[in-house]
């Protein structure tokens, strides 16, 4: 084990303090140069996600969640202070949970709703849970000014493509003659026959919800 780089911190500093300034030192040296990739939610060590959304003052956060929803959610974590209160704040809000949304003030809707209230329709391409519905209350109350109320309606989005495909099976029609000689005449019991093709269609529906 390499020995460990010399601080910044005083002689007297605690054990406490000495191990943070040793953490935070390897967090920084995976990174060459560590400035400005380590700011930056796109490109900074997935390790350093939660230090990165903790001094950009993001309060509602889960370990547990995706990377993904991780980086976003850093990354729209400003721009959703400043403009706290405003219809991009809340839609940031929706965004940050890898939700699309679509928010709609009082005068907006029809009939119209009550002064200072907005609904917001988000759609989810990924599973929803109640977790995520409560994580999603959380940071809408965050985003939306002290007067605002809202009401929430989640919508689950799938996209794909149709296919129509279609079989034939072809028929054969055989025709037998009696053998003909000529002067010589012949008599007997005729015969008829007939043959059938089925055709089957299917149609298959996208399963449903």
């Amino acid at each position: 084990m390499s020995e460990p780089k010399p601080g910044l911190l005083p002689a007297n500093s605690s054990a406490l303090e000495k191990a943070l300034d040793q953490g935070f030192g390897q967090l920084l040296d995976r990174v060459t140069p560590p400035f400005p990739e380590l700011m930056d939610p796109a490109n900074t060590p997935a390790d350093f996600l939660p230090y990165l959304a903790a001094d950009r003052g993001v309060n509602e956060w889960s370990s547990a969640a995706p990377e993904a929803e991780k980086r976003v959610t850093v990354k729209l974590a400003w721009p959703t202070a400043r403009q706290a209160g405003t219809r991009k704040a809340l839609e940031n809000a929706a965004k940050g949970l890898q939700l699309i949304p679509e928010v709609r003030a009082w005068y907006e809707q029809t009939p119209r709703g009550k002064p200072y209230s907005f609904s917001l329709r988000a759609y989810s391409e990924l599973p929803y849970s109640e977790e995520i519905d409560a994580r999603l209350d959380r940071r809408l109350a965050e985003a939306k000014s002290e007067r605002d109320i809202f009401s929430v309606t989640v919508g689950l989005s799938a996209f794909g493509s149709h296919s129509i495909g279609a079989a034939t099976v072809c028929g054969e029609l055989t025709t037998i003659y009696p053998i003909v000689i000529e002067g010589l005449e012949a008599s007997g019991m005729a015969f008829m026959a007939a043959g059938l093709y089925t055709v089957e269609t299917a149609t298959i529906y996208p399963q449903g919800s």
